[in-house]
């Protein structure tokens, strides 16, 4: 079974061979507010994949005080400049600044992280991975899928993406009792938690032929963990590190590619 890392090399190389033939390049926009330490990895990510590929990586980075009116003003003039077809603004955002405003703001057809409820795009982390799972040719008709997380770009888009493949979906959160929570995961054949507390599923058995995706990352005494126990006697199961977070960026590349097809 082709693991994460060897998937997303290949993927890579597929969109950086696209790019090598167009004579408009892809051109995504990042615009950071912040001065948060794990914004500016993410940020070094990002324009490190960029760069592999050939998309033309633009950063514009703000003064924490920015108000929300000048950030928007910024976005406006964004959202008509043909010489970028992709934006992104970097969360979290100062307190003084609605985020869902922002994530409003971005016109559809430019939102590559479609947080945007019109936009053309599938948030990147269900994105991912679902094209991931389509390429190992996962059977998702009929299996009892288990989401743990409700957010709008984690959870709810998962709900709709599984659906649409002949899952049997059911979502749990932080209100789901721990009777049903057992009865729910013991009989999984699919599990996707994001919930970012270090092994907090460690007490819950799976079938060996379940496959758990592993969203949740959280950050202790400097290491990272997922929501699992690492190597568990399962059908297949993500890590953390290197696992959901390259499909994530993978499938913001592809939506940027995407954005060449809108005619920007």
């Amino acid at each position: 079974m082709l693991d994460i890392k060897s998937y997303v090399v290949i993927k890579k190389q597929e969109i950086k061979e696209k790019i090598s033939k167009l004579v408009i390049k892809p051109c995504l926009c990042v615009v950071q507010v912040n001065d948060d330490e794990a914004s500016c990895a993410y940020i070094r990510g990002k324009k490190k994949d960029c760069e592999e590929v050939g998309i033309i990586f633009k950063l514009i980075k703000l003064d924490a005080n920015t108000s929300e009116k000048e950030l928007i003003g910024l976005i406006d003039k964004l959202n008509l400049d043909d010489e970028i077809n992709a934006i992104l603004v970097q969360m979290p955002l100062p307190k003084q600044i609605n985020e869902d405003k922002i994530k409003q703001s971005i016109i559809p057809r430019k939102d590559v992280d479609g947080f945007n409820k019109l936009s053309n795009y599938i948030p990147c982390t269900p994105k991912g991975i679902i094209d991931y799972l389509d390429y190992l040719k996962y059977d998702f008709k009929s299996k009892n899928a288990v989401i743990i997380n409700r957010s709008n770009i984690v959870g709810k888009p998962l709900v709709n993406l599984l659906l649409n493949k002949d899952c049997n979906v059911v979502v749990l959160h932080s209100k789901t009792s721990k009777k049903d929570m057992q009865y729910y995961l013991n009989n999984a054949d699919l599990v996707i938690s994001a919930i970012g507390k270090k092994y907090i599923l460690s007490e819950y058995n799976f079938k060996k032929d379940t496959v758990l995706i592993d969203v949740g990352i959280s950050r202790v005494d400097g290491k990272l963990y997922g929501d699992f126990l690492p190597n568990l006697d399962v059908k297949l199961q993500t890590p953390v590190p290197g696992g959901v977070g390259l499909l994530t960026r993978l499938s913001l590349l592809e939506n940027v590619m995407e954005g060449i097809k809108d005619g920007i």
